[in-house]
């Protein structure tokens, strides 16, 4: 993870254990904001065909130099580009870690966490319908340092439902932020093990 590079928290886990059950072989899998490629690692490793895209060089050569490192460059389709920028088809799967704050980044680094007035996170949802798969689902990660009312309201308009996967809170500086990780799909969303609705999305 070189330090121009989005590096993995201590709430990645959150998106990772996701990536890892919702990946399998037979199942495309774009990975949205690599980074580092963590996720690409993940879903590879289970044995699904991974693209991953990046707007940052730095972060498409780390992430290769780690699915390489794993063995599963064979696996995985490493690009530069920005949100959907040359990518062709369906996918089974798509992940997305989108930068919380809404202000315009200094660098390719600030990139990975800031996103000005959300245009990147908008310009996602508005095109990723047309790169579902029947059937297929879209893990998003967020947290309340940013607009989770102004994520909720970009699925709803573009007619998506989503669920809870995994939620976590920590205390910073005397204030409670919560991280989630939604699974989000077309429809109504699906329901948890059990026949039980899963949590609402707050």
């Amino acid at each position: 993870m070189p330090p121009d590079v989005m590096p993995v928290t201590r709430f990645s886990h959150l998106l990772g254990e996701a990536v890892l059950a919702a990946s399998g072989p037979g199942r495309r899998v774009l990975d949205m904001g690599t980074g580092s490629g963590v996720n690409a690692v993940l879903a590879a490793s289970r044995g699904a065909e991974v693209v991953a895209l990046d707007i940052n060089p730095r972060a498409v050569a780390a992430a290769s130099a780690n699915l390489e490192r794993h063995g599963l460059a064979g696996r995985a389709s490493v690009r530069q580009g920005d949100v959907f920028e040359g990518i062709e088809g369906e996918f089974d799967l798509v992940v997305f870690d989108p930068p919380f704050r809404w202000f315009a980044p200094r660098d390719d680094l600030e990139a990975a966490m800031t996103d000005e007035g959300y245009g990147a996170m908008t310009r996602f949802f508005r095109q990723a319908r047309a790169h579902l798969a029947p059937g297929g689902s879209m893990l998003i990660f967020f947290g309340t340092s940013g607009d989770l009312g102004y994520l909720r309201r970009l699925w709803e308009e573009e007619g998506f439902a989503a669920e809870v996967l995994a939620h976590q809170e920590y205390v910073r500086e005397g204030e409670t932020v919560g991280y989630f990780t939604f699974r989000v799909t077309a429809g109504p969303a699906a329901r948890a093990p059990g026949g039980r609705a899963g949590p609402s999305p707050p």
